[in-house]
């Protein structure tokens, strides 16, 4: 592998590689949540021409292997570095960026906000919160880090198992579900997920909409019951590090740890993520009813996912250090770089291919289709963001962000057009 010689890594350079990790993670988002925008789980008894059992069930289990939790956890990994490069930066302007951050994290819970009346499955309005409880830790150092990174990480077996034995630990998700099925009721007359996915069939975008008030609530039930916070948290842990300590800058001295990261990733992420897989393929009641198998599940997620994401990550730095990698990887950059508006667009595609409102095919695709269209999609995106960058600086949600965030107007369009 050829590598570049031993010095520091430029700025614009991290910049790329980071829009590349974001582009990255994007797709992976993005087809993990095709099996919600889908409802492909809950109307497993369909049949049609984007159905096919035997390989859907084989995809299925691939994703749970290979995509499970795996996007989200690099996305959160690189939320921490922005935040550490975010105080970076004001420190070497000599000024306080807290306040700029916490602007820019209300501005975000608002966006997160509007975009939970697209898509309840949104992290945006999740991230801005957890950004704020952050804050606090990233006077730890980095070492004190990286140990709260770990417990965190454990902290959902331990959570799980207390479930099992005292019913008012799981009382946060209990009552977020009480509530989605009441406001359900009242705005929409539904209250069970069977006959929701019937509503969402004939409803009408208004009501699409009414349905999605409620879903706020079935989403931070979930996000309680499978313990989402710590799992998050500690991966801004570990973001927070790379960024503060520099990490890629100097990422030649640090071939070995990535190398590292790699071994341990695959040896211990693979085995767990195949029996992650095993459980959320056939005892999925078990872990909904705190059962066992739930528990030896939160066990191999725990152990398989983490390890996983950050070998992809790992081997995604080792990949861009070489030049045809770079060359190759950088195609991802545009779309990270307008991550947030990507994201946005998969919610409105998702909504009007799948919802009765739009073209109507919810309960119709099975994964392989889905995951095919996902990268389809994806790869126009590759080439709309790659377009819209020619002649703009910012995608145009985060122009608005960054604007909100700045106070002030941000130049939206490119002075110079001669982009290569």
């Amino acid at each position: 592998m050829e590598m570049t010689t031993n010095r520091p890594t430029p700025a614009s350079e991290r910049e790329i590689f980071m829009d590349v990790l974001r582009g990255f993670a994007i797709l992976g988002i993005f087809i993990a949540n095709l099996a919600g925008f889908s409802f492909y789980r809950e109307s497993a008894h369909e049949t049609g021409p984007l159905l096919l059992p035997a390989l859907d069930h084989q995809m299925e289990f691939l994703h749970h292997l290979f995509i499970e939790g795996k996007f989200y956890s690099i996305f959160s990994l690189l939320f921490g570095w922005g935040l550490a490069l975010q105080f970076k930066r004001a420190e070497a302007k000599g000024i306080d960026g807290l306040p700029t951050i916490r602007r820019r994290l209300f501005f975000m819970l608002i966006l997160g906000a509007l975009h939970l009346l697209i898509w309840p499955g949104d992290i945006v309005f999740f991230y801005a919160m957890l950004g704020f409880i952050f804050l606090p830790l990233r006077k730890f150092s980095n070492r004190t880090l990286l140990i709260t990174a770990g417990v965190l990480v454990l902290l959902p077996i331990a959570l799980y198992a207390a479930k099992m034995h005292w019913q008012w630990v799981n009382a946060p998700a209990g009552i977020m579900y009480m509530t989605g099925e009441h406001v359900g009721k009242a705005l929409t007359g539904v209250g069970s997920e069977a006959a929701y996915i019937n509503f969402l069939k004939t409803a009408g975008w208004w009501e699409v909409l009414l349905g999605d008030m409620s879903g706020f609530f079935f989403r931070y039930g979930y996000l309680f019951f499978v313990s989402r916070i710590p799992k998050v948290i500690a991966l801004f842990c570990i973001g927070y590090v790379l960024g503060r300590s520099g990490f890629y800058q100097k990422i030649q001295q640090h071939q070995k740890t990535l190398y590292l990261t790699i071994v341990i990733g695959l040896l211990m992420g693979l085995p767990a993520n195949f029996y992650l897989a095993r459980y959320m393929s056939y005892f999925m009641d078990d872990y909904w009813n705190l059962k066992m198998n739930g528990l030896y599940q939160t066990i191999a997620y725990a152990l398989g996912v983490m390890p996983l994401a950050l070998a992809y990550v790992a081997l995604m730095m080792l990949i861009f250090q070489t030049n045809l990698g770079k060359r190759i990887l950088s195609v991802l950059a545009p779309v990270g770089k307008m991550a947030f508006s990507n994201y946005i667009m998969h919610s409105l595609i998702g909504n009007f291919v799948f919802l009765g409102a739009g073209l109507g095919y919810i309960g119709k695709v099975g994964p392989v289709y889905f995951t095919l269209f996902g990268i389809a999609v994806f790869m126009v995106q590759i080439v709309l963001s790659s377009l819209w960058l020619r002649y703009f600086n910012y995608g145009p949600l985060e122009w608005l962000w960054r604007s909100a965030t700045y106070k002030k107007w941000q130049p939206l369009i490119r002075v110079n057009q001669h982009v290569h």
